[in-house]
């Protein structure tokens, strides 16, 4: 059975402490998502992304601050436009934009995280193995 390999970029602020929350209550969510911990959403690139699917990955989700929650103020809107973009930009790729999700989840909201990995990594699931770039 195809497994899919996914990267998730999480804010340190949220998303990456809502993970944390998630394992301490012993919360069990489907395997498949390698962890990157960035200082906030809008760190990340559209370069990382392209080259977390260049390297392998079926799917990448970014998990950032609610708006009005962000560290930095505005980052989360910053990550908002960036995502919006690329999704654009993705099929020129060859890259399903369905490969690619933005969440907001808080520290606070390990439950949304859990749902948001297994309903991602079977989302990936369905759509199988496969992304068409050059390495």
């Amino acid at each position: 059975m195809f497994e899919p390999k996914i990267v998730c970029f999480y804010c340190k602020w949220c998303t990456y402490s809502g993970a944390d929350l998630a394992g301490t209550s012993r919360m069990k969510y489907l395997p498949n998502g390698v962890v990157i911990k960035t200082m906030c959403s809008s760190r990340i690139d559209p370069q990382h992304v392209l080259d977390a699917f260049a390297k392998g990955a079926d799917g990448v989700l970014i998990g950032g601050c609610h708006y009005g929650d962000c560290h930095y103020v505005t980052g989360n809107h910053q990550t908002y436009r960036r995502v919006e973009m690329l999704k654009k930009m993705l099929p020129s790729f060859g890259i399903d934009p369905a490969r690619f999700r933005l969440e907001w989840i808080s520290a606070a909201e390990a439950g949304k995280l859990v749902h948001v990995i297994n309903e991602f990594t079977e989302q990936i699931r369905a759509l199988g193995s496969g992304i068409p770039i050059a390495r």
